[in-house]
């Protein structure tokens, strides 16, 4: 019976281990795939009541022209007019709408801008948050580099890595991770843990250099 049991449940487990990551990328293309639709919609029946396109080619259209727009204003924006013109409203819309200045700040970290690194393409490190001394680190991202030296590191909670801490740490309290991703990272948080070993494995090129260097010493 006990063998059953165990039998059973490791089964389950497999099974679920195969059908979740499906389930929920299914569910993130859905959830953004509405979103897209929800912003396309007047524009996507306009175009099917006053020409001859089906939804689905209204739809293509709808996204294609979205995408444009966004090209169109980054051009914009690149100009001198288009840069006072921006300032004008981001302080406009600082003053008079509340939640606005911490929604764009949100946005700029996630995909850069304002003098900081991307949290989507920054540098993956061990930061120290307690000091060496203390023999604690954890894995984050570094998400600004201060002119005196020192880091602005986030650090993601497992099992949901937008969540987490941010800290202010001085450079002999990072230790940079160039041969990991920040997907490798973020990895290792969803699996609370699991697959750590990439965080603390040196490149085989960097433990070649590292002996060689070593053996200079002695």
């Amino acid at each position: 019976m006990k063998r059953l049991r165990s039998f059973v449940s490791i089964t389950l487990i497999g099974g679920l281990l195969v059908i979740l990551p499906i389930v929920i990328f299914a569910w993130l293309v859905d959830w953004l795939l509405g979103l897209v639709h929800a912003l396309i919609q007047p524009l996507s029946l306009w175009l099917v009541a006053q020409t001859t396109f089906t939804n689905y080619v209204a739809d293509a259209l709808g996204v294609l022209l979205l995408l444009s727009g966004c090209f169109l204003i980054g051009l914009f924006i690149k100009t001198s007019v288009g840069e006072w013109v921006h300032d004008q409203i981001d302080a406009w819309l600082t003053r008079l709408a509340p939640g606005y200045k911490t929604i764009r700040e949100v946005v700029s970290q996630l995909l850069g801008g304002e003098g900081n690194t991307s949290l989507l393409k920054g540098d993956v490190c061990r930061a120290y948050i307690m000091g060496r001394a203390a023999g604690v680190s954890v894995t984050a991202i570094v998400t600004a580099k201060h002119a005196n030296g020192d880091f602005t590191v986030y650090a993601p909670t497992a099992p949901i890595p937008t969540s987490g801490f941010v800290y202010h740490l001085s450079a002999e309290c990072v230790d940079m991770l160039p041969h990991v991703s920040v997907e490798e990272a973020m990895r290792t948080v969803i699996a609370c843990g699991s697959g750590s070993q990439v965080i603390s494995e040196i490149p085989d090129g960097d433990a070649q250099l590292e002996n060689s260097k070593n053996e200079k010493g002695r």
